[in-house]
């Protein structure tokens, strides 16, 4: 049974119950920020379901460790142990997939069976066992804006209504399919389509997260240091990588696709209301992002060079970017969205949340530890003779 803990009060003015939650994918990136805050702020117990903890071990070892936590090393395609964990949680977070966009085209079989085959036990264990589930899904799903294709001169393009991606509204627009690029998108908006069935027809109590690109600490890997040396992680670890090593910043077909950007400190706020008020989050798909953290690639790859000039203490290259193809740089069969902006609506009537570091605080904490925890093992490794 749940337990009340005294002076915290959801957003309705009611108590919170201490729970346990399973969280599938809690080492990575957004795992790890979310068992850090629900450690550091919350009474909740979580059961950290991965294959990798590397992210997560200053909190499974003393001093922080305090059996509120515990890691489960496993991988959900294949272990008959998951149902029994769901079974004894109250909430199932599932945050793992293969989101990279370098995956999506050269291995799309894996990136479609990562993201909706193996997702599928987790829905039906929550279904059938009465438990609620957040999904989290992608700000991918509604693949190109209505705006892009119209002719680049027309006054529309301008129109909100023709590029700010709303949940209950915005069509969902992908390219032909031998644009495996796709993919990806393809499947989680076909995990989500099943998870509103499931809502429909038999109850299921769920949350869908759509996130538009959450950065910060930890995100991703640096090929050849905590990652495969040919890897090509996202942008913002890319820049990070060629930054690191004094490389020019690769911008694929000019860096001209627009993006914004939200710190992951931000994106965990709006997910422990989610938590924590299922009355207000049950049966909702939500955008999390950051509106006001709108630039192109190009215009991203400037002020990252510019904070991490000031960061590292060193000068910027004297030719800071060069542009490639996207071609040369994923292969065959890639396309991309021009623009991707989140309405924010329901997510503020429902939850009351609003993104708040601009752009260039996160990406001045962002760099500061990539700074810290990379540049003295690239150095290392670029004072190594190569071998001929």
């Amino acid at each position: 049974m749940a337990s009340t803990v005294e002076g915290r009060l959801d957003l309705d003015g009611n108590p919170i119950k201490a729970i346990k939650i399973c969280i599938i994918g809690a080492g990575g990136f957004i795992g790890s920020h979310l068992c850090e805050k629900l450690m550091a702020e919350t009474p909740h117990a979580v059961f950290a379901v991965d294959v990798y903890n590397d992210k997560i071990k200053h909190l499974l070892e003393p001093p922080r460790a305090d059996g509120r936590i515990q890691f489960h090393r496993l991988n959900i395609k294949n272990d008959s142990r998951l149902e029994g964990i769901i079974k004894l949680c109250d909430l199932t977070i599932n945050l793992a997939a293969i989101c990279t966009p370098a995956d999506y085209n050269t291995r799309p079989l894996d990136t479609i069976y990562s993201n909706f085959i193996d997702a599928l036990p987790v829905v039906k264990f929550c279904s059938e066992n009465g438990k609620r589930l957040i999904h989290f899904s992608t700000c991918e799903i509604y693949g190109k804006t209505i705006g892009s294709f119209l002719p680049k001169d027309h006054p529309l393009r301008q129109d909100p209504d023709f590029y700010v991606l709303k949940e209950d509204a915005s069509p969902c627009i992908f390219g032909p399919i031998e644009k495996q690029r796709w993919s990806y998108a393809c499947a989680k908006q076909l995990i989500e389509r099943l998870i509103y069935a499931e809502g429909a027809e038999n109850g299921l109590e769920f949350t869908i997260v759509r996130p538009f690109n959450w950065i910060g600490p930890r995100m991703d890997f640096i090929p050849g240091i905590d990652g495969p040396s040919e890897g090509v992680p996202r942008v913002l670890a890319c820049f990070s990588n060629n930054l690191l090593r004094r490389e020019p910043l690769k911008l694929v077909d000019g860096g001209e696709s627009q993006r914004t950007f939200i710190y992951i400190k931000d994106a965990i706020e709006a997910v422990l209301l989610m938590i924590e008020n299922p009355s207000r989050a049950n049966g909702q798909i939500f955008n999390v992002g950051n509106p006001n953290n709108e630039v192109s690639v190009r215009q991203l790859a400037e002020m990252m060079t510019e904070v991490y000039s000031k960061v590292s203490g060193e000068p910027p290259l004297e030719v800071p970017t060069i542009d490639v193809s996207s071609k040369v740089f994923y292969g065959e069969g890639y396309d991309d969205s021009d623009r991707r902006i989140p309405d924010m609506t329901i997510i503020n009537k429902q939850l009351g949340w609003n993104p708040k570091t601009s752009l260039w605080d996160l990406l001045d904490s962002t760099l500061t530890y990539q700074h810290r925890t990379y540049a003295e093992a690239i150095k290392k490794t670029l004072a190594k003779p190569s071998t001929s």
